[in-house]
């Protein structure tokens, strides 16, 4: 089965790679502000921007083309009975409310915009990057909700406000293009975890289900192999040294600068300390982004990343990502490899 997989990442790679190159060379004829202005971005100020344009590529679907679900539907998780327990889903717990947004769902919807424990939320999922980031969606007077803009930066989603169709990335939480540059969202601490480690932590918790169960092939994996590939997909930057880009690293903070641990080291160490964060591994977490069918995906296992506080351990931000999206965002910070 292995031998499969990965004679099934090369394939996927080869494809990969001749997508991007047409969508690349189709790009660079075609990436700016007046054709996009007639794509719909109309309300969008192009004048301020914090990147350049020759970043973005297009993703392939439209503006909202891969649609947000804005008026999620949850039940409780008594009443789940068709995921196996070690499906991933993002755990948000937020003044006791506590929900469950499971992959299966996200990699086809990639933004949930939500109000968890009286906070507005943005919950994202990038499934070339694997990053999957909570946003709080207050920003001054403002509450934001999003959208996807159908392009990406370095591979990543790049999302939009629909007040004022800034773009934003969706790696970092800044805006980048519009009104908005500059500013930066807040992140909420969440857990990407098995369906079990969510269930056991909140029994009493709600898991999102499709408002249309027929509308997606809710389950299903749209990027068969990913996780063997060798290079990433709709990317054109530059790629880390002594290190698989698409090798998985824990991407946290400490002294507000960011940091990388491979997903391997972490693993064969079982616990690993950086400054004042504490990270822990355990398996039981399938890979979003390998089998046809979600739950048969990989074992990746499960990350924890904590802060001890006078009161206890408390959460802290982290995202599971590939070491060239890290690299990209963040070219001088090095990845802890041993």
């Amino acid at each position: 089965m292995r031998a499969h997989r990965n004679s099934a990442g090369r394939i996927l790679t080869l494809i990969f790679t001749l997508c991007a190159i047409t969508l690349i060379a189709a790009h660079n004829a075609h990436a700016n502000p007046e054709r996009w202005k007639r794509q719909g971005w109309s309300k969008t100020d192009f004048d301020n921007k914090s990147i350049d344009y020759s970043e973005i590529l297009s993703g392939g679907p439209p503006k909202d083309g891969i649609p947000s679900i804005d008026n999620p539907k949850f039940v409780s998780v008594s009443e789940i009975k068709s995921f196996k327990g070690s499906e991933p889903v993002i755990g948000l717990d937020i003044n006791g409310d506590a929900r469950a947004y499971p992959l299966q769902i996200l990699i086809w919807h990639e933004i949930v915009n939500d109000t968890v424990g009286g906070t507005p939320v943005s919950v994202t999922y990038c499934p070339l990057c694997n990053s999957a980031v909570v946003f709080d969606r207050r920003l001054g007077d403002k509450v934001l909700d999003f959208g996807t803009t159908g392009k990406l930066r370095n591979s990543d989603l790049v999302m939009y406000d629909r007040q004022t169709e800034s773009w934003w990335q969706q790696f970092t939480g800044t805006g980048i293009v519009g009104e908005l540059t500059g500013k930066e969202l807040k992140t909420i601490p969440a857990r990407l975890e098995s369906f079990d480690n969510f269930k056991t932590r909140h029994p009493d918790g709600k898991v999102l289900i499709p408002n249309n169960k027929d509308m997606r092939a809710y389950g299903r994996n749209p990027y068969v192999g990913y996780d063997s590939a060798t290079k990433p997909f709709l990317y054109n930057g530059d790629l880390p040294k002594d290190i698989n880009p698409m090798a998985r690293v824990v991407v946290f903070k400490v002294d507000g600068k960011p940091n990388a641990l491979t997903l391997k080291l972490l693993r064969e160490k079982g616990e690993v300390k950086v400054g004042d964060i504490s990270l822990k591994w355990q398996k039981g977490q399938n890979s979003a982004l390998d089998a046809s069918q979600i739950a048969d995906g990989r074992d990746v296992g499960n990350v924890t990343a904590q802060r001890k506080t006078a009161s206890g351990s408390e959460d802290v931000v982290y995202d599971v990502t590939f070491a060239f999206v890290f690299h990209a965002f963040h070219p001088k910070r090095p990845i802890i490899k041993s």
